[in-house]
């Protein structure tokens, strides 16, 4: 991860020596073949071009009402809004990562750059008691992540992958990126973080995906998940 100023991302460059959960190719002796290997999780295979796949239409931006709310379980007890405007206007970096869906294809070494979630944490804090996130999306379309999850270094309100603003049907103007995951927890066009004493499950987690979408563990479909994995169905 690199931190960034106002302006638009430079170039992607891989960080060295990654660990088999992060993305960006490292400097070690490995030969290609070997180290997209060792970068993929069970069950998964390579593909080169990331695919556009959502659930339901793709919302208009209008950079003029767009809002992003944070509510639930804040430590102050009210809601914090940010325009556009203010939203732009938070600390950015650059995070590349590879993408796993959880129909089994793997992206390798994607650069995204946006605010990191962890600011969202910094800037509006969320009481002691919260241990989840709802991160909702327009159309009522929301994934329920651990606060911790949600806090990783290389968790990302995405604007940009590369040098260019999302499009439309990438998640414009903000999309989660959550490298730690399976896609469907990275929530296109998101508009609200909701802090969570306790866990609820999102719109696919409440339709038959594991409450939990580890990719390591392949934590695909709700009837693998374990006592104490997710709230009850």
């Amino acid at each position: 991860m690199r931190q960034l100023g106002e302006a638009a991302a430079d170039a992607a460059s891989s960080p060295d020596g990654p660990g088999p959960r992060s993305g960006g190719v490292g400097r070690g002796s490995a030969q290609p073949e070997e180290e997209a290997e060792r970068r993929l999780p069970p069950g998964q295979y390579v593909t080169a071009a990331l695919p556009v796949l959502h659930y339901g239409p793709v919302p208009a931006f209008d950079p003029q009402s767009w809002d992003l709310r944070v509510y639930g379980a804040t430590g102050s007890g009210g809601q914090h809004r940010w325009t556009w405007a203010d939203f732009c206007a938070l600390p950015r970096c650059e995070v590349v990562a590879d993408f796993h869906c959880v129909t089994k294809f793997s992206v390798l070494g994607i650069c995204w750059s946006g605010v990191p979630a962890a600011e969202v944490l910094r800037a509006v804090p969320p009481e002691a008691a919260a241990t989840h996130v709802m991160v909702w999306a327009d159309y009522g379309y929301g994934a329920n992540l651990p606060l911790e999850v949600f806090a990783a270094p290389d968790t990302l309100l995405a604007t940009h992958r590369g040098e260019t603003a999302l499009r439309p049907e990438q998640g414009c103007p903000v999309r989660l990126v959550v490298p730690s995951r399976y896609g469907w927890k990275s929530v296109k066009w998101v508009r609200a973080v909701e802090y969570m004493v306790g866990d609820r499950r999102g719109f696919w987690e409440e339709r038959g995906y594991h409450n939990g979408a580890d990719p390591w563990l392949e934590q695909r479909y709700s009837y693998q998940e374990q006592p104490g994995e997710g709230p009850a169905l």
